[in-house]
């Protein structure tokens, strides 16, 4: 018996990083998973391993929401969880940030999450309750420098994950936020996606850094975000809702001097 038997859990930017382990780890617990993403040739290879579903979804339109909703329904007849993954990064002073990038993130981010929101939950209520993970971020709960439009558009979702749980609990949904720190994938890692880049230097050079400055001494791995997503979709979370977990390998507690 898997954790998540019977459940159909769509999960947004799932075709690499932390979106592909929580859907192969959902698959391997039962889960009949709808992975979406704009990624759609790595989207679509990674559904058919999984024996899986895949629909283009740019999360910032709402008219691709509807249709991805619509998707997973004639799939497999209903949707009763989702995990609001999909997210971009883009490093800049805020007073040096243009208002185009500025929006764009917030598009994705932000907008992104209160669409799948307002898309699922209809769904989640009819098909007699369900969940909703969205991944907000180490920086929606502190600040840090040359990444204010991600910091604000992941304030922002803790916002919507909290009045969120309020209106839906009535209906048997529960709204969770999960606040990664640094993990090890594309978005902290951008060399690799750069064939020609230095991977080993890179990881290096990542590894130093994440060793002075997060006490368990290294970058967490998107199988332990996939694995948090995985207990607050499943029913060993039943009692929790409204609630922001972080997930940084205890950077948030402080720096040690030591």
């Amino acid at each position: 018996m898997g954790t998540l038997d019977g459940r159909v859990v769509l999960i947004t930017g799932a075709a690499r990083g932390q979106g592909e382990q929580e859907a192969r780890l959902f698959a391997a617990e039962g889960a009949r998973v709808v992975l979406a993403d704009v990624l759609d040739d790595q989207g679509e290879d990674l559904a058919k391993e999984l024996g899986a579903l895949y629909v283009h979804l740019d999360v910032g339109r709402e008219d691709d929401w509807v249709a991805a909703v619509a998707a997973a329904k004639e799939a497999y007849g209903k949707v009763d969880g989702l995990v609001n993954n999909a997210g971009i990064l883009r490093f800049n002073t805020l007073v040096d940030t243009p208002l185009d990038e500025f929006m764009q993130v917030v598009q994705v981010n932000q907008v992104g999450c209160f669409l799948g929101i307002k898309a699922v939950a209809g769904e989640l209520a009819e098909a007699g309750g369900g969940t909703i993970v969205n991944t907000a971020s180490y920086t929606a709960v502190t600040g840090m420098a040359a990444v204010g439009a991600y910091a604000a558009s992941k304030h922002a979702i803790l916002g919507l994950t909290r009045v969120a749980a309020l209106e839906l609990a009535p209906k048997g949904i529960r709204v969770n936020a999960m606040c990664p720190g640094a993990i090890d994938t594309a978005m902290s890692n951008p060399a690799q996606l750069d064939p020609e880049a230095d991977t080993e230097e890179m990881a290096r050079a990542i590894d130093g850094l994440y060793r002075k400055l997060v006490p368990l001494g290294r970058i967490g791995r998107p199988e332990e975000v996939a694995r948090l997503a995985l207990f607050l979709t499943g029913e060993d979370s039943s009692y929790i809702t409204g609630q922001p977990f972080v997930i940084d390998g205890g950077w948030l507690a402080g720096v040690s001097v030591f």
